[in-house]
């Protein structure tokens, strides 16, 4: 396996790029947009900056790491050589399910097609497809070029045989790849999103502020990142649709999402990528508490 497809240039897309790339892979990112493309790239080269400056690689590790990554606007172009493709487009089950459709159709007969997906269902992705035992979950953390873990989900159909490829391959990135069913929120998001909605229920029901909730846990229970400026990292739109899938899949009401978190979704206040969360991340780029207003 040596030429792998990343479809989509965002957060999780360009890293996962940048992680495949570095490790020797031919890598073909996929975007909708040149615009996406390039600030992806622009991503990825600062990444290799920051690590170089920190003597973990040196200028011809970036060089290389760089000349690995071909891009395309087109996927049935970007997927037509590929040995694996990972899907890391918005969290939408309808877009899934359409590039999945897609990909199924353009990419070769033996190749694996994975989501990065951190909640839909792989069973319902791969339902679309005319190779469901080649379909797998491969659910990166982020910043992916960092964080080790992967989730390797398994979807009702997948191979023994896909898995272990797939358990091989992340091994060979230097992760650490962790085979969970395939049940909404896997693993990681059934025991986190809970956790968030909770901080944000304390907040909303006035018990402390942002910072005071977020010190609590970071110091009493040795959390690295406060739930609330973990889910700001997220996006909280990303989090808001995690518990959406998880209330509609269980249809258990402790899932339900928090209005206050509801609210600053449909208000523009995402996190740190619309500037603003439960934090201040304009120009200053220092913490702030939101106004309470969005109750």
């Amino acid at each position: 396996m040596k030429n792998i497809t990343v479809i989509g240039a965002g957060t999780m897309g360009n890293g996962i790029a940048h992680t495949f790339a570095q490790s020797g892979f031919n890598v073909s990112l996929v975007d909708i947009s040149q615009e996406n493309i390039d600030r992806g790239l622009g991503t990825i080269s600062k990444n290799l900056d920051r690590m170089i400056a920190k003597e973990r690689i040196t200028e011809a590790d970036k060089s290389a790491t760089l000349g690995n990554i071909t891009t395309f606007l087109d996927l049935k172009t970007g997927v037509a050589q590929a040995d694996l493709v990972v899907e890391a487009a918005t969290e939408n089950v309808d877009l899934k399910l359409k590039i999945f459709s897609e990909m199924d159709e353009f990419a070769p007969a033996d190749c694996i097609l994975s989501t990065n997906t951190s909640s839909i269902s792989i069973t319902q992705i791969a339902a679309v497809t005319n190779r469901p035992e080649k379909v797998i979950g491969m659910h990166f953390m982020n910043p992916v070029p960092i964080m080790k873990l992967v989730e390797i989900i398994r979807g009702y159909s997948t191979s023994d045989e896909v898995t272990t490829t797939i358990m091989e391959l992340s091994k060979q990135l230097g992760k650490t790849p962790t085979e969970v069913n395939d049940y909404p929120g896997f693993v990681a998001n059934r025991i986190l999103m809970p956790m968030i909605n909770e901080a944000i229920e304390t907040l909303y029901n006035g018990v402390a502020g942002v910072e005071e909730i977020d010190t609590v846990m970071k110091l009493g229970m040795a959390h690295p990142m406060g739930p609330l400026q973990l889910a700001d990292f997220i996006g909280l739109d990303v989090c808001l649709s995690i518990l959406n899938v998880m209330h509609d899949g269980f249809k258990n009401p402790k899932y339900a999402p928090c209005p206050l978190l509801v609210n600053m979704v449909m208000a523009g206040k995402k996190g740190v990528k619309s500037g603003e969360g439960f934090y201040d991340y304009s120009e200053s780029r220092k913490a702030e508490k939101v106004s309470a207003s969005f109750k």
